[in-house]
């Protein structure tokens, strides 16, 4: 039978080993065993096992003290315990120090099995995301192109599976959130990589030259052509083309476009005889093509010919969790692009206001307030004062005071108003009534306010807002 896994066994009782061995060797596992913590931290210095069968109660260092060690030599170690004093403490004691799972003895072989196979499986993942971020640094510049949350997770796994085929991609998403950088990765990491990656923006280039920049021409196709002109299309051949605000193609363009998907061959303007290429496309919009569709503007052929695999990037407001590893990122990229010794650390006032920001402009614009606040950072930490006057008091504060109740009243601005002090008054007003309705509990509050905790606290120490609660 096929190996499964490689297996480390500890337990100083040799019938506990016989039995464990017996049932993982007969499902196909590969298996050692150790009789102490310190011959089990030996062998996992030697050689990386999928997972880890340890006995708490042993002589020596015990077991929970070689978890210790285990995880910190190999922090996505995957380690079961196993003890036949499984109290709640134990349990506690053995998760907080990293282990995977508690079994408690007398045990079912079925249930080693599940564990073992649960235990491996996230193992597996584990490695697949590591290698993932690995290729993903080696094969594109990630600049934007960085994230730990799922859905970004989800989106590198998807990249580094669509890069492999030559089918084309339809990347969907707001301006500013990394479409560009996501065309790119694909190429970087197909069997294209060393081949041209043509990039074109449809809406920067006029439409009356947009076909002969695609598709070329030859002399005397037009009045001013005095020269033949080789196409993107044909300087993208064997490799990749990027073709950026696709729903900004004119109709006639649109067709011709749908035949290089086609035949792969497209004819030069003013030439009769077709060229054939080898291109993969990769489209990229903002704009909704399945209603430019609906609205006729957008040929529904092409849409489904360009969408075989679909690549939708939320918003940055929609991944907060992204924003401390991107300010990170930025902070070091402009420290040393002006020349500066800065910490890339973030404090929680300043991040606190980061992800409390909507990003209209999303990860581009968060790039553009971090080089701001690089540039002009009196020393060698970013500040709350770096930060741009509509992050430290965000109008999103203004939105939100329409949609609570009681604030139907207009503010008149015929002799003019303070922009951002009344943006405070509402926020103020806010956070006040929604302590009030919680109790004075700011986790509550903020969920009630849409805010993370960490931000409503900052908000209430700055405005220095008395609480029931600390």
């Amino acid at each position: 039978m096929a190996k499964k896994g490689n297996i480390l066994i500890c337990d100083d009782e040799e019938i506990m080993r016989d039995v464990l061995e017996t049932i993982l060797s007969s499902a196909g596992y590969k298996v050692d065993l150790a009789k102490t913590g310190e011959e089990a931290l030996e062998a996992y210095s030697q050689k990386t096992y999928d997972t880890v069968l340890m006995d708490v109660s042993m002589p020596g260092i015990g077991g929970l003290t070689a978890l210790e060690r285990l995880i910190t030599m190999d922090p996505e170690a995957i380690v079961l315990m196993i003890t036949a004093y499984a109290t709640f403490d134990t349990a506690i004691s053995a998760w907080e120090k990293g282990a995977a799972g508690v079994i408690r003895k007398p045990f079912q072989n079925e249930q080693i099995l599940a564990f073992v196979a649960r235990g491996i499986r996230d193992r597996r993942n584990q490695e697949e995301r590591r290698h993932l971020r690995q290729a993903m640094v080696k094969s594109v510049e990630r600049d934007g192109f960085i994230g730990r949350s799922d859905v970004m997770e989800d989106i590198f796994r998807l990249v580094e599976r669509v890069a492999q085929a030559r089918s084309t991609v339809l990347i969907t998403g707001e301006s500013g959130t990394g479409k560009e950088l996501v065309a790119k990765a694909i190429h970087a990491s197909s069997p294209r990589a060393d081949a041209p990656f043509i990039i074109v923006n449809c809406s920067n280039i006029p439409a009356e030259l947009l076909e002969s920049e695609l598709f070329g021409h030859t002399k005397g196709a037009f009045t001013g052509a005095v020269s033949s002109k080789k196409g993107l299309f044909e300087a993208a051949d064997t490799g990749s083309i990027f073709l950026d605000e696709i729903g900004d193609l004119r109709p006639e363009i649109q067709v011709r476009l749908l035949r290089v998907i086609q035949e792969r061959e497209f004819t030069p303007l003013g030439d009769v005889s077709p060229t054939k290429v080898d291109v993969r496309i990769i489209a990229a919009t903002n704009v909704d093509l399945k209603e430019a569709v609906k609205s006729g503007t957008f040929r529904e052929d092409l849409y489904y010919r360009l969408s075989v695999v679909p690549i939708e990037l939320p918003p940055l407001r929609d991944r907060r969790e992204d924003i401390l590893p991107l300010a990170q990122h930025f902070i070091r990229k402009y420290a040393e692009e002006n020349g500066r010794e800065m910490s890339d650390a973030v404090s929680p006032e300043v991040l606190a206001l980061l992800e409390a920001y909507p990003f209209p402009g999303n990860v581009r614009e968060l790039e553009n307030i971090i080089e701001r606040a690089v540039v002009i950072a009196p020393d060698d930490e970013i500040t709350v004062d770096c930060l741009r006057p509509e992050v430290i008091d965000p109008q999103v504060a203004v939105e939100m005071m329409q949609k609570s109740e009681g604030t139907s009243d207009e503010i008149d601005i015929s002799n003019g108003v303070d922009f951002y002090d009344e943006v405070k008054k509402f926020e103020v007003d806010l956070i006040r009534r929604a302590l009030e309705r919680t109790g004075g509990h700011q986790s509550r509050a903020a969920r009630l306010l849409g805010l993370n905790a960490t931000t409503l606290n900052s908000k209430i120490k700055n405005h220095h807002i008395p609480t029931k609660h600390g």
